[in-house]
């Protein structure tokens, strides 16, 4: 294989290429000691600070904090792909199960009503976060591929997608983009591109601008539920935040709290970005509408053409680390590098002598049925949201304006949703988790890699990914 061309300003890790392009924002104060509140919020990624933003919202009178070890952004919200989105992770017959077939598709249809919400908010609070609404672009690159894209939309219209929100492209469809060997493309116009740490960055100071206290450099060690007369609590290495409700947005993170180890699997993603690329090459790419572009592998990739006219494009690299352990600063494996470049590659061999500048990974929450879930417990005064699997960019959003209902007693139509309440049995100890992790991403490989080779005319989703997703438990 040929080496990765890498740009003389390459980097790994700095948390992510989209803060190194924004700036890695100032540091707000610690926790100076014990407080009082009426709501804390765990966590300054997007859960936390869209459930503060839209509890402020609602009631200006609200005492609401916000706890983050790092900073603002620091986790999944300034690290992902920029998907914003209506995809929405987990079973659908397993919410059906418990609501219906009807209120599965109300929360799909909210999902999509979703990513219109996160423009309107960003453009009203003047949050500059190239967000561009050009839909997203799915294709397939074999056989195997085409037939499971064209039944995934097929399934989709049976669970709150009409036509007109998602369907097969025609081979000389405008926008022209030019993806090398793709057989097939979808199109749904419910997407668009987002640099996350301008949106998480910008939501903070529009946050912290209604009133939120938002507390930097504050580890969270335990959450406690209400016992008897006392109240439900976040404890700190600076205090003890004391709440009539403390809300968890930690996400991949929550790993780290006490008692939370197997709550849900830190599954980690890694991204590279290309330096600029020059306009004669974008001519023969096209993606002059700027969508948000995915295929069809089981090993999947998604990718966006930034504002200034990088690719940058992600997949689950090494997915997992023994022990949930996490990384500090945002670094990724060579081998995750190495397979992003290639998937790159294939896709656009054009940009094959393209350096890349940055490369970086981040971890994103995964239950063991990989189902997200808002929650809020009234007799402890707990809840939680998150996850959200790597679609996480819409559906904070939705979990926040959720969470901002439950916190204040109302019945709406958000919170008789079905993923409200939903309950799940954490993870299996350590060493299954992490035999279980390199068994699943392993037959996911071997399945795109036998139907890469597989002739048309014997073409068909690998049995090897059913075995995959049978293990997994999705």
């Amino acid at each position: 294989m040929r080496p990765i061309p890498r740009s003389s300003r390459f980097c790994n890790g700095a948390v992510s290429f989209w803060f190194r392009e924004s700036g890695l924002p100032e540091r707000r104060a610690a926790l100076p000691g014990d407080a009082d509140y009426d709501v804390c919020v765990v966590g300054a990624g997007y859960t936390g600070l869209w459930t503060a933003y839209y509890l402020k919202k609602a009631q200006p009178d609200l005492r609401v904090a916000i706890v983050e070890r790092e900073f603002a952004g620091f986790g999944a919200s300034g690290r992902n792909g920029g998907w914003l989105s209506a995809e929405f992770a987990g079973s659908r017959e397993r919410y059906a199960q418990s609501h219906g077939k009807a209120a599965m598709i109300a929360l799909q249809r909210a999902m999509m009503a979703t990513v219109d919400e996160v423009a309107s908010v960003a453009e009203a609070e003047g949050i500059e976060a190239d967000i561009v609404k050009g839909g997203m672009r799915l294709v397939a690159t074999n056989a195997a591929q085409r037939d499971r894209l064209v039944e995934e939309i097929d399934y989709l219209q049976e669970w709150g997608y009409w036509p007109d929100d998602i369907h097969v492209l025609e081979p000389e469809h405008e926008p022209r983009l030019a993806v090398h060997g793709a057989v097939a493309s979808a199109y749904s116009p419910h997407a668009a591109r987002v640099q996350p740490a301008k949106l998480v960055t910008g939501l903070a100071r529009v946050v912290e601008s209604l009133g939120v206290d938002i507390f930097e450099g504050t580890s969270v060690e335990e959450i406690r539920p209400r016992r008897d007369t006392g109240r439900p609590a976040a404890v700190t290495d600076h205090g003890t935040v004391y709440a009539d409700h403390v809300i968890r947005g930690t996400e991949g993170f929550t790993s780290t709290l006490r008692g939370q180890r197997r709550e849900w699997l830190p599954m980690n993603s890694s991204m590279i970005a290309t330096e600029p690329i020059a306009p004669a090459l974008w001519e023969k790419i096209g993606w002059s509408g700027r969508e948000v572009l995915g295929d069809t592998a089981h090993s999947y990739v998604y990718a966006q053409r930034t504002a200034d006219d990088r690719i940058a494009i992600g997949g689950r690299g090494v997915p997992y680390r023994f022990g949930s352990a996490q990384d500090r600063d945002g670094s990724t494996q060579p081998q995750a590098i190495a397979e992003l470049w290639r998937a790159l590659t294939r896709m656009f061999p054009d940009v094959a002598d393209v350096p890349v500048e940055h490369a970086w990974s981040g971890v994103l929450g995964v239950p063991r049925d990989w189902c997200p879930t808002v929650h809020l417990d009234t007799e402890t005064g707990l809840g939680w949201a998150g996850g959200y699997v790597g679609s996480g960019v819409a559906t904070s959003n939705l979990a926040g304006r959720t969470l901002r209902d439950l916190v204040l007693g109302r019945s709406t139509d958000l919170t008789r949703l079905p993923w409200v309440g939903h309950q799940v049995r954490g993870w299996e100890p350590e060493p299954l988790r992490w035999v279980g992790t390199q068994v699943i991403y392993g037959l996911y490989r071997t399945a795109d890699r036998r139907e890469s080779r597989t002739p048309e005319e014997r073409a068909h989703t690998s049995r090897f990914a059913g075995l995959a997703t049978r293990i997994a438990g999705r």
